[in-house]
């Protein structure tokens, strides 16, 4: 079975700095990999990477089968998805026109969205609890409320990959655990992989199936979450001593 994305022998770095060296694993569809990792170890630069926005310095990136340069730039925004960090309101909109930004990798050069794009910006919409703001400017939003926007944006697009920079940032409580679910289950029901950079141990724990840890010059750990994700590594990542508590068959850590 063809991986959804194949990494081989990456080199990423940063001027000097070096990112990630002779990294390599496969992501089948259905599973999600969560990436951990100190401020400034990369993870960021990583993810452009995966999402062939830059230029590894040595290796290989396969999506679906193909590299990034054979497929083009819209065939690849058909397949993966990005959510980055920050998301830039340069001129006025709506939330419903925003969320249909998804839909252009879809349609031809000079098409305007249709009925049926519509309708998926509008599911988008709701799948993220923003049903009846279509109509709201997207300058009167909250964080919050426009980082779920964009992650709407991102769920109409209906890539088979989605990267997704720091997904949680500005959410309350309900609505990090809820937008964690809804990515599980369309990996769980579509078959969509997913790419995370997370900061809550835990929530990376109980919603990847694999994990990648970045621990600077180059050092890199990728595997099943059960194996990667232990008070070893965990310590020896962030630099603190973790404990590891048991409530039932569920694990987590909290600082020693």
């Amino acid at each position: 079975m063809t991986a959804l994305l194949s990494v081989c022998d990456l080199e990423v770095n940063i001027g000097t700095v070096c990112v990630a060296a002779g990294l390599g694993f496969d992501l089948q569809a259905g599973q999600r990999l969560a990436i951990l990792g100190r401020n400034g170890t990369g993870k960021t630069t990583l993810l452009s990477t995966l999402a062939g926005l830059r230029e590894p310095e040595a290796g290989t990136i396969s999506l679906c089968g193909g590299e990034y340069a054979a497929l083009g730039a819209r065939r690849a925004a058909q397949l993966r998805g990005l959510l980055p960090q920050g998301h830039l309101d340069a001129f006025q909109s709506t939330v419903l026109e925003t969320a249909l930004i998804g839909r252009h990798p879809h349609l031809g050069r000079w098409a305007w969205e249709g009925r049926e794009d519509a309708r998926l910006a509008r599911e988008a919409l709701a799948a993220v609890d923003l049903a009846g703001f279509s109509a709201r400017e997207v300058h009167t939003l909250s964080g919050g409320e426009r980082q779920r926007l964009a992650i709407a944006a991102l769920l109409a697009q209906q890539p088979r990959l989605y990267l997704l920079d720091e997904p949680l940032a500005h959410l309350d409580l309900n609505h990090q655990i809820a937008v964690l679910e809804l990515f599980s289950r369309r990996a769980r029901e579509d078959g969509v992989g997913i790419v995370m950079v997370l900061h809550d141990i835990n929530l990376a724990l109980r919603h990847a199936d694999r994990a990648l840890l970045l621990f600077g010059e180059g050092r890199t750990l990728e595997g099943p979450a059960e194996a990667v994700l232990t008070v070893e590594t965990l310590s020896r990542l962030y630099g603190h001593p973790l404990r590891e508590m048991r409530d039932g068959e569920r694990r987590y850590f909290v600082p020693d």
